[in-house]
């Protein structure tokens, strides 16, 4: 039998507390004393302690772009930014747009041990937009899929996006669209359309390419009853569409990226590939929006849309630079520091973006309970004060594309603990005696 003792953790950032770990699972939580021998402690003295956070939007690339990253460097990362779970995007090479594709990503990641990869199935077959994929077989699939998406593409047509959405309702899935109207935003958008874009003769990728998808989207998901989740929210305009449609009980999530957070279209005047992401950087109102919208519960969760890319995808004059950058490892240090650090959020609302919400709207049972007896033990620990300096070449990840290298945030991820077993520490002491 394992076990592992938590000394001393504030539990949501409350009073402090001992979490005494046995076979992958909290056994007790309180005042512990002395727990006899045999037991790892962790001193927490001055940690936050949440539920594991949980990424319902990663590409892991694997398979078929193994240069850029796999799920086991993607593991690593996720663990590194205190991650339990996350989800995996379908669009690698072959598409998992089958029972076996699924299958196999799920077996890759149990087999890196490091986080629960959860495989996303998509909506449609080969992510071209035509017939629907094997959704019905992934969902029954030892991987029971639960979460589909183009993402990478829009589903355009509303007859399948309609076809879809009834198609996943009798098993409780959830389609979540890459909102970006190709007759509005093409293939070749990549700056937002304004000032900045036409100053840089940049491609022009204007709000409203999303904002009428997501309008479309939600009045489906009212007509056939089903659940659509909005991916990547970029723009104050989707944020109000989501708003009206959730005051109308239609059953529509959304999540935000830390990017789409933090950055604004002003970078690009550099022409800096790295902040070249789909759907792009917006002005300083969006920004503000963003953050509003998911203070008062209007966006559910902060997603990262973790993009890794091989130096010679990124290496490119901005317009032909492949669209992305990573997040697995900086999610918290963002949300700490524009969210928590100036009041907006407190830790328990972290735990609810990063960690509750996003297992609820990806179906993950062991994911996201709160921190109390009999809960699987996958929990994050936080030290709220450490600042930290990212170094784009210490990333777990095999890419570089990393868009806060030299920047410096308060709150940084200390200890991940994932069904029991330390999966990431700042405390090398603890790692060691761990494996």
């Amino acid at each position: 039998m394992t076990r592992l003792l938590v000394r001393g953790a504030r539990i949501l950032g409350g009073e402090g507390a001992d979490l005494l770990v046995e076979d992958g699972v909290i056994r007790d939580v309180g005042s512990l004393g002395s727990v006899g021998a045999g037991v790892e402690v962790i001193d927490a003295d001055g940690l936050v302690a949440l539920p594991g956070l949980v990424d319902l939007h990663v590409h892991l690339r694997e398979p078929g772009r193994e240069d850029a990253e796999t799920i086991a460097t993607g593991s690593a990362a996720a663990a590194a930014g205190g991650f339990t779970a996350v989800f995996a995007m379908a669009n690698t090479n072959p598409v998992t747009d089958t029972g076996e594709a699924a299958e196999r990503v799920l077996d890759l990641g149990r087999a890196g041990g490091l986080v629960e990869v959860v495989p996303v199935g998509a909506v449609t077959k080969g992510l071209e937009g035509a017939e629907l994929a094997e959704l019905g077989l992934m969902a029954r699939s030892r991987a029971r899929v639960r979460v589909f998406s183009d993402d990478g593409r829009c589903v355009q047509d509303a007859r399948i996006m309609r076809r879809a959405l009834e198609y996943i309702k009798p098993f409780g899935g959830v389609i979540s669209q890459h909102a970006q109207d190709a007759r509005l935003a093409d293939s070749s958008a990549c700056c937002h359309e304004g000032e900045v874009s036409g100053r840089l003769g940049l491609p022009g990728w204007p709000g409203i390419a999303e904002e009428s998808i997501v309008a479309r989207d939600v009045m489906l998901a009212r007509h056939t009853g089903s659940r659509v989740h909005v991916a990547h929210v970029s723009t104050a305009g989707t944020v109000e569409v989501i708003r009206w449609a959730k005051a109308q009980g239609i059953d529509v999530t959304a999540e935000v990226t830390p990017h789409h957070l933090a950055l604004t279209t002003d970078l690009l005047v550099g022409y800096d590939p790295v902040y070249k992401v789909n759907p792009p950087l917006r002005p300083a109102e969006d920004v503000e929006a963003l953050r509003a919208g998911l203070v008062d519960g209007t966006i559910d969760a902060v997603a990262t849309d973790h993009a890794p890319h091989a130096r010679h995808d990124k290496e490119h004059a901005f317009a032909d630079a492949a669209f992305g950058m990573l997040g697995l490892e900086t999610a918290l240090n963002v949300v700490s520091e524009v969210l928590v650090r100036p009041g907006l959020l407190d830790w328990a609302a972290v735990a609810r973006i990063m960690s509750t919400a996003p297992a609820r709207i990806g179906r993950l049972a062991e994911q996201g309970r709160p921190l109390e007896p009999g809960s699987p033990a996958n929990l994050t620990l936080v030290d709220p004060d450490r600042e930290v300096t990212i170094d784009a070449a210490a990333s777990r990840s095999r890419s570089r594309n990393n868009p806060w290298h030299g920047r410096t945030f308060c709150g940084a991820v200390h200890t991940t603990i994932h069904r029991g077993t330390v999966t990431h520490s700042t405390d090398q002491t603890v790692m060691e005696s761990a494996w």
